[in-house]
């Protein structure tokens, strides 16, 4: 069964930073496509960033190079660097992995920036 478990959120200031974490089991992360997506209430779910198993990236128009996905294979964790946090990115975020048949999502971390 493949879990997957996000974790950094919280809160930052305009301007700052976080990493998000996506640790992922049952599933090598080396072997799959990884996707951070965020949510806010009333929205639909919003493709922030994935990463392929090959190792291709593709970011939402709205990253303009703020934000950054990788990927430690030894610790089968997925991350996503984000710099240059504006409010507009208060959101849930969530990862989400697939590889042929099987994904899974994850139960999300909140992002709030505010100052």
């Amino acid at each position: 069964q493949v879990q997957v478990v996000e974790s950094g959120g919280g809160l930052v200031q305009p301007g700052g930073s976080l990493r998000l974490s996506c640790v992922v089991s049952g599933m090598n992360v080396n072997f799959a496509a990884v996707a951070w997506h965020r949510q806010t209430p009333g929205k639909q779910r919003e493709f922030v960033a994935v990463i392929s198993s090959g190792g291709m990236r593709d970011y939402g128009d709205f990253v303009k190079g703020r934000f950054s996905i990788f990927r430690d294979n030894a610790k089968n964790i997925v991350y996503l660097q984000m710099n240059g946090l504006k409010p507009e990115d208060t959101a849930k975020y969530y990862c989400y992995i697939v590889r042929g048949g099987q994904n899974s999502w994850g139960q999300g971390t909140q992002v709030t920036v505010s100052s």
